[in-house]
């Protein structure tokens, strides 16, 4: 019998708090929304995050306010957002490096990517160029690699340290490719690349945005671009995948939620996100940083995304030795 009470119990405690879940869900929002980004004021997470959330505002009639907790390589503000409540009034602007690559350059983190955080909406794609100096007889990345054999220690990549994105990407066109060009590290890439331009170091790993003055200027040739096709305005410039199938590096950034968020209000949030990145001006907007979007997908399209990206960083951090620090 005592049994059969608090059986009885549980579940009419369930039952209780599930139709208080349902009506905060329905009543969402009610008051303004945190979103976290952990990045700095100014840069481009920030901005784009911005533009997202203004819009976002009008369209869920109440104020979404970003915080900016930038710190440690994203850690401040990922662990900010995954000790949250689960309430839908705190977001995470998601950075690529806080949900995969962190796992494999720290070797702890006061957060778990997969547990704390459950997807909401993939924002947007940014690729990167390899740029070449133009006394750099290349035209492509496959006479690059040519070149580079016929003339062992000639080329030399300006990156911003082997554990950022641009040394990342040096060091696996190296392994893919059979090549030694010299990865040289700065402390901030502004100074490689104008090394580059003076023809210090050759070879330069730029985001589009900040690689299209020096395009422009032909100050640097851009040989193949990180994406997974050829991008609107650099038509003419081949994607790295036509030299190695499948090759895609990208920057991206997402809404994720702190694990527990209601899944009426994940699902609300995903088609406000989805109908605004899909508006002509949003989206330009966005290319013009140099980052494309397709629409805010599934919550379960960007959980499949985020495990394959995951998998993937796994494989290129073990190919090109990094260890966690």
């Amino acid at each position: 019998m005592q049994h059969l009470l608090r059986t009885s119990l549980f579940a009419l405690l369930a039952s209780s708090a599930q139709i208080h879940a349902q009506s905060a869900a329905q009543s969402w929002p009610a008051r303004p929304i945190k979103v976290i980004v952990s990045q700095a004021a100014g840069g481009a997470p920030d901005i784009i995050c911005r533009l997202v959330t203004d819009r976002l505002s009008r369209a869920l009639g109440q104020q979404l306010v970003v915080e900016n907790r930038p710190g440690s390589g994203n850690v401040v503000g990922a662990q900010a957002a995954a000790r949250s409540a689960p309430d839908g009034y705190t977001f995470f602007f998601a950075t690529a490096a806080a949900l995969v690559t962190n796992p494999y350059t720290f070797k702890s983190l006061p957060y778990d990517p997969a547990r704390d955080f459950v997807p909401v909406a993939m924002i947007a794609k940014g690729p990167f160029f390899v740029m070449a100096h133009p006394s750099v007889p290349a035209k492509t990345l496959a006479e690059l690699i040519a070149y580079d054999k016929a003339n062992p220690g000639k080329l030399s990549f300006a990156t911003d340290g082997p554990r950022n994105f641009s040394g990342i990407l040096a060091a696996w066109l190296n392994q893919l490719a059979g090549t030694q060009i010299l990865a040289v590290p700065y402390a901030t890439m502004p100074q490689g690349v104008q090394d580059t331009v003076a023809g210090r170091t050759q070879l330069a790993v730029l985001a589009v945005p900040a690689a299209a003055p020096f395009i422009k200027r032909g100050d640097l040739r851009p040989l193949a671009v990180s994406f997974a096709r050829r991008i609107p305005g650099y038509e003419d410039v081949p994607t790295i995948a036509e030299t190695f199938p499948g090759f895609e590096f990208i920057g991206w950034f997402s809404f994720v939620a702190p694990a527990g968020t209601p899944h009426e209000i994940v699902q609300r949030m995903n088609r406000e996100t989805d109908r605004i990145l899909k508006d002509q001006e949003v989206a330009q907007r966005l290319a013009n940083l140099g980052f494309y979007t397709e629409g805010a997908e599934t919550p379960e399209a960007l959980a499949d995304f985020v495990r394959a990206e995951l998998a993937k960083w796994g494989r290129i951090m073990k190919e090109i030795g990094i260890q966690p620090e």
